[in-house]
């Protein structure tokens, strides 16, 4: 790594969170690990980059250039669970173009009671301007969606090696006791494929038009066996 390379560690706790994965027309699917578009979309939100701009155009390639690795750090011995719910959604378009007249009702997950480390690894300029950002936030930030609320401060520091970022976000426990999910450059390497590696998030006056994403790919380890039917207090 080079001497400006550092580690920005991120605590993701709340009782809601939904990371949107798989989603197709009315049924809003969550991820069980956040994906990278929430992550760098809650950072740009942070930072006051709106959608479309100019300042996304400059600032997307070099957040989308950070390396990302999710953590899942089990609250107790409490599971994490989903919760689907619904929502009424007003003057939608058919296939046709035209706007349907009747309310349509689309199904949307969270997680309930997950929490997550997460750690961004790259430029140690960039990573301690977006630390500032989430300390001092331009726009709210959530994990997801606007009702899932940060439940403890997000920001955990810039950190010179991975132990440090690691440690900042699980105290004393080995990583090995935890389910991670590592971007890796070598496709070999890598167990999945995830298509949230965001180029643009799209047009301010559209929720998804000009949205585009390219894939990344990731490994998953999961927790040692040993370690899964240990209960893990909070680090």
């Amino acid at each position: 790594m080079s001497t400006d390379t550092a580690y920005l560690a991120l605590l993701l706790d709340a009782p809601l969170q939904s990371w949107g994965f798989a989603s197709r027309f009315q049924r809003r699917a969550t991820g069980l690990h956040p994906t990278k578009s929430a992550v760098l979309g809650m950072i740009c939100a942070a930072m006051g980059i709106g959608k479309g701009t100019d300042a996304e155009r400059e600032m997307l390639p070099r957040l989308a250039a950070l390396t990302m690795t999710s953590i899942s750090i089990p609250r107790g011995s409490n599971p994490v669970r989903r919760l689907e719910d619904f929502h009424t959604v007003l003057n939608t378009r058919r296939a046709s173009g035209k706007l349907n007249d009747d309310p349509v009702v689309t199904r949307r997950q969270y997680l309930l009671d997950a929490r997550f480390g997460v750690i961004l690894v790259g430029d140690r300029a960039l990573l301690e301007h977006v630390a500032a950002a989430l300390q001092d936030p331009v726009w709210g930030v959530w994990f997801g969606r606007k009702n899932c609320i940060p439940a403890e401060p997000i920001c955990r520091g810039v950190f010179t090696t991975r132990f440090e970022a690691e440690r900042a976000l699980l105290g004393d426990h080995p990583i090995e006791r935890f389910t991670r999910v590592e971007e890796v450059t070598d496709f070999a390497v890598g167990t999945d494929s995830f298509n949230d590696q965001p180029v643009s998030f799209g047009q301010a006056t559209s929720s998804s038009e000009g949205r585009s994403f390219s894939v990344r790919r990731v490994k998953l380890t999961p927790a040692s066996i040993e370690n899964r039917q240990s209960k893990i207090e909070n680090p």
